[in-house]
């Protein structure tokens, strides 16, 4: 039998016969009747934990769904609901690993992003919904200067942030930008692919982890032998894909990738602290060289609902670079203030302009800042 990569599909195929157990068939279904209220309550995630009720997290708050839809799950819940609807090599992944992403579509509720795992033993799974169109970078609220890192020439652009807080929506509705403005020629390098990107002024090929190449550093090998105008690196787990964004960077391609950090100072060390300590300093010497820019984001509850980003950009100069190949990071921040004139901004500075125009409470701002008197000085 094919493997579906449809959730209905899969459901009618199984049931037509398929070797599962009427258990598995039903929790399969049960899967369908979640993200129904994932789509319903315009959730971004559906949670589903061992010894809780399915979740949705609805602006940035975990609710869970009535008893209508279950009470607690089991292990043997989630597994029977999620192992079906993940791809074939994402199955795999998991029955092997224990661990595993994937992403899948639905032809009415559109697609989702799977990641299965294991907690204390037992299975649990969070499942994304994915925005059937790309956004315009102008209806994510970031600050204009954040736009111009796509009319960069060449270098290294690190997206850092927590889980969660849009650095891939970011990235997305930079590509998409250049989409409808230049013809250029875009990789981008993912696992899973999250927003299809349809081609419109420029050629945009979007490689899949697992799909269409084994692994990152692989893809990211075959991408450079392409000579595309920019790479987009969804995120970069493993010290030898590291190397290879940042030479791709020094050696004059635009490569833009993500970190799983919290500001621009850890975004950088992430990636010198990947390596044994033996290479640390080389690696800091060609990150100096291969720097173009940093931006780091949260998102931050939204007066009157919703969520709204708070940034930080720091554009690499000489000071920037000096400090790097030192490893001097806590200057960072000072690096920022110099090259104001240039695009960079503090956090500090985002979260004034969102208080001062009444998005985001003072309150809730103080608590994400990281330089609090900073904040306050400014807020006045």
């Amino acid at each position: 039998m094919t493997e579906p990569d449809d959730l209905d599909t899969l459901v009618t195929e199984l049931n037509a016969g398929a070797p599962r157990s009427r258990r598995s068939d039903d929790q399969t279904a049960r899967l369908r009747s979640w993200l129904e209220q994932v789509v319903e309550q315009s959730a971004s995630d559906l949670l589903l934990v061992a010894g809780a009720p399915p979740s949705l997290r609805i602006d940035g708050h975990v609710v869970p769904l009535d008893a209508a839809f279950g009470g607690p799950l089991c292990s043997e819940d989630i597994d029977d609901a999620v192992t079906p609807a993940l791809p074939p090599h994402a199955r795999r992944l998991y029955q092997g690993a224990g661990i595993a992403d994937g992403s899948f579509r639905t032809p009415d509720l559109g697609r989702f992003r799977i990641n299965l795992h294991h907690e204390r033993g037992r299975a649990a799974a969070a499942i994304r919904r994915l925005p059937p169109v790309v956004p315009r970078f102008a209806t994510l609220n970031l600050p204009p200067t954040v736009e111009a890192l796509i009319r960069l020439p060449r270098g290294l652009v690190l997206v850092g942030g927590p889980t969660g807080s849009g650095k891939t929506t970011t990235l997305a509705a930079l590509v998409n930008e250049v989409n409808h403005r230049d013809a250029r020629h875009i990789i981008t390098i993912e696992d899973p692919i999250e927003y299809e990107h349809p081609h419109r002024k420029s050629v945009i090929e979007q490689i899949e982890v697992g799909v269409d190449a084994p692994d990152f550093p692989t893809a990211l090998r075959a991408a450079l032998r392409q000579a595309p105008d920019i790479i987009v690196v969804g995120e970069m787990r493993d010290p030898e894909t590291m190397q290879i964004a940042v030479a791709a960077g020094e050696t004059g391609h635009l490569v833009f990738s993500s970190l799983n950090t919290s500001d621009v100072s850890t975004t950088v060390a992430r990636i010198a602290d990947s390596f044994p300590l033996e290479r640390q300093n080389t690696v800091r010497q060609e990150l100096a060289m291969a720097l173009a820019a940093v931006l780091t984001q949260t998102l931050m509850p939204k007066i009157g609902g919703g969520l709204i980003p708070a940034a930080e950009l720091l554009m690499v100069g000489y000071g920037a670079r000096q400090q790097v190949r030192k490893n001097a990071l806590h200057h960072l921040h000072q690096e920022i203030t110099i090259t104001r004139k240039q695009g960079s901004f503090t956090l500090e500075e985002s979260l004034t302009e969102l208080v001062k125009q009444g998005l985001v409470d003072r309150k809730d701002a103080m608590t994400r800042a990281g330089h609090p008197e900073e904040l306050e000085r400014l807020l006045g």
